[in-house]
């Protein structure tokens, strides 16, 4: 039975992932993201309500619009996937009142961490309007869960410290080190991952940003005077944190 219900969640997944390519798309453009429906974007053709089966219809249309036959993104379908195995993955083997809350929580947070990653790579920005959402999803839970300390000392930290540093960065370098959405970002991430995770989370997603910016540069997709956005690394720290705390726990044991 419980494999059943766990299908179900797969196919909800799906359906939520297919709602938010909607918002990664129609958000940073200040869109309805429910009134309006969708259309192909080089055509502008409606689509049928057959073309918006959560990857189904992607693989029906061999990858490509149903009227005009311009291609359709791969990440379409890779966002509705992604977000129908989380929501396998993470859905409770128990169903009581307490394991689906815990679910409802865990998976709103993915979500909002998938709009987050594919925004900031497409516009580099983390919208504040998505940060509201995280914050009023983190707040109930740490209030429920931890002392006042952990997550009040964790978002001073998160949102104090990283603003402090960007602050004096541009006194002494004229130019702006992070973004206020990835310090507001730090901000809710610190009061729910703590003093000592948000720590953690700015020093090992500086290390994954360096990392992937030296790379880019040596393969000569990018340039060292070209701005990448940031987001992503802090997000992939914070989702190795919340998702597999285990793990997270042994190597920040190891750098601390």
């Amino acid at each position: 039975m419980n494999a059943l219900y766990q299908f179900y969640a797969f196919i909800m997944g799906l359906m939520v992932g297919s709602f938010l390519n909607v918002v990664i798309i129609r958000l940073p453009q200040k869109k309805d993201l429910v009134h309006q429906r969708s259309a192909c974007p080089q055509c502008g053709t409606q689509l049928r309500w057959y073309h918006n089966i959560p990857v189904f219809s992607f693989i029906f249309l061999r990858g490509k619009c149903g009227f005009c036959g311009t291609r359709i993104s791969w990440r379409y379908p890779l966002i509705e996937l992604l977000t129908g195995l989380v929501a396998f993955w993470l859905f409770p083997d128990q169903l009581d009142n307490l394991s689906l809350a815990i679910f409802g929580f865990y998976f709103t947070i993915a979500c909002i961490f998938i709009c987050h990653f594919f925004i900031d790579l497409d516009h580099q920005l983390l919208l504040d309007s998505l940060n509201l959402y995280l914050l009023a999803a983190v707040l109930p839970f740490v209030l429920f869960m931890y002392h006042w300390n952990f997550w009040v000392i964790g978002g001073t930290i998160g949102f104090g410290g990283t603003l402090l540093v960007t602050w004096l960065f541009y006194k002494i370098r004229g130019q702006i080190g992070l973004g206020g959405g990835d310090i507001k970002l730090y901000g809710i991430l610190g009061m729910l991952l703590g003093p000592m995770g948000i720590v953690f989370n700015i020093f090992l997603s500086c290390f994954v940003g360096a990392v992937v910016g030296l790379s880019l540069i040596g393969l000569k997709k990018t340039t060292k005077d070209k701005p990448l956005p940031f987001g992503p690394s802090i997000i992939l720290v914070a989702t190795f944190q919340i998702y597999f705390p285990e793990y997270a726990h042994r190597l920040q044991a190891l750098l601390f």
